[in-house]
């Protein structure tokens, strides 16, 4: 009993507190629905109506069978480049896949493209072709993807890191949004495979099931996919070269998907699925230091391709006016402004609440954080997973999210910061310095 009035004690307090400071509530709260509503909404009902696709209505065995390239960036993953190419092989797609295993920095990284070269030869398996392609002199990631873009025969174009495996029925899962002719790319799903390393690997975990499986489902059902993978993403050829491919600095991925949707106003049928049975496994940063490294990375590129590269881009003359809209309120606003109003938001309470309203008021808010994270995380479980058995398990650790995630926001503002100040884009790892300082300034 005592324990339960202790609870009862801080509630009757946390809720005393907020009495006295409700002119506070009745600002904060429209004003957070008012923004998070309309993207919870879509997500919700996108889940929703996928749900209803693809397990209540019956499905229709599609025939479209285009040769595929899978186009694999090896730099120097040493042996995990085996379990990659064997993924392909075995593949389920009665179609033809080819294989191309491009190894940047092969003089340097001889053991990645001996393992590759011994994975090539052991291929019997019919309908697939293994092509190892050494570049000797490292150019990083774009001119990676690019010589593999150029060696490539199939109609579709998968690209995929050396690090990253799939489940065997991928291509299979993935190919058939194609035979739409107004699809020019699909999206593929991630799941973190050493989930089990650390603590940090767990968080990630949660993250690429939430926010990015169940939260990309759901946005792609209304067309509003915010970005292909650059880990894991499938492009039609021939529309592929005619828009240059790849482009240099860095955040391919993203740069690359900015640019298809520029086509979006002059083709208005287009649309972005993503292939949410589609699955990869990639590992995650497993310590602290490295994760932090890799949000620096993909935070600061946000700021760089919003706000310098494709500046001029964001227009609804090339965007359409939907996805004009939603670019501006959670492309710009919720990943680049965002960070910044949590913390001066956060600094501002400090500042001018007593402490016992501070404590309140951060109770509340992990408390509906947690309860909403609780039923999107339900959602996911039962609309979405194909492993809810091992996603399960993740339930124990959810508690711990909401702290995570405030520190990646905490992370992600250093990026923005440190991106206008240093122009930190140009020190990125996905290429040399001398190919990043060659890039067209912005």
């Amino acid at each position: 009993m005592s324990e339960l009035n202790t609870v009862l004690y801080i509630l009757l307090d946390s809720w005393h507190q907020l009495g006295e400071y409700l002119s506070f509530i009745i600002w904060l709260v429209p004003l957070i629905l008012m923004y998070e509503a309309p993207l919870m909404l879509l997500v919700i009902t996108g889940i929703l109506r996928f749900f209803y696709g693809q397990f209540m209505t019956t499905p229709k065995e599609s025939f479209y069978r285009p040769k595929v390239s899978c186009v694999i960036t090896c730099y120097a993953e040493g042996e995990a480049v085996r379990s990659t190419i064997e993924s392909f092989i075995e593949q389920t797609y009665r179609g033809e896949i080819e294989i191309i295993a491009v190894v940047d920095g092969a003089v340097q990284n001889g053991l990645t493209y001996r393992v590759a070269t011994a994975a090539a030869l052991a291929c019997e398996q019919p309908n697939r072709k293994v092509i190892v392609l050494p570049k000797w002199q490292r150019g990083g990631r774009v001119s990676t993807l690019n010589a593999g873009l150029h060696m490539a025969t199939g109609d579709i174009v998968i690209n995929a890191d050396a690090d990253t495996s799939f489940d065997n029925d991928m291509v299979a899962q993935i190919i058939p949004y194609f035979e739409d002719p107004d699809v020019p790319a699909v999206g593929g799903a991630l799941r973190v495979r050493n989930v089990s390393e650390s603590i940090f690997t767990r968080m990630q975990s949660i993250e690429y099931l939430i926010s990015m499986q169940g939260g990309k489902t759901g946005l792609s059902q209304w067309n509003l996919l915010n970005n292909i993978s650059g880990a894991f993403g499938a492009f039609r050829r021939e529309f592929l070269i005619q828009i240059g491919g790849w482009d240099t600095h860095t955040a391919e991925d993203l740069d690359l998907t900015l640019r298809i949707k520029q086509y979006f106003k002059r083709h208005p049928n287009w649309r972005i699925p993503f292939a949410t049975l589609a699955i990869g496994h990639t590992d995650a940063p497993a310590d602290l230091k490295t994760l932090v490294w890799q949000r620096l990375r993909w935070d600061g590129d946000l700021l760089f391709l919003y706000f310098r590269k494709h500046w001029p881009a964001f227009t609804p003359k090339l965007l359409g006016t939907g996805t004009f809209i939603f670019t501006l309120l959670y492309g710009f606003l919720q990943n680049v402004l965002m960070p910044f109003v949590i913390v001066i938001y956060g600094v501002g309470i400090f500042i001018e609440y007593p402490w016992q309203f501070v404590a309140s008021i951060s109770a509340i808010i992990y408390g509906l954080y947690l309860a909403f994270l609780l039923f999107f995380y339900t959602l996911v479980l039962l609309a979405i997973s194909e492993r809810p058995k091992q996603d399960l398990r993740l339930s124990l650790w959810l508690p711990l999210y909401p702290f995570y995630a405030l520190f990646m926001r905490m992370v992600c503002l250093f990026a923005l910061i440190n991106e206008i100040v240093r122009r930190s884009h140009e020190e990125s790892s996905m290429a040399p310095w001398w190919v990043l300082k060659r890039g067209k300034k912005f």
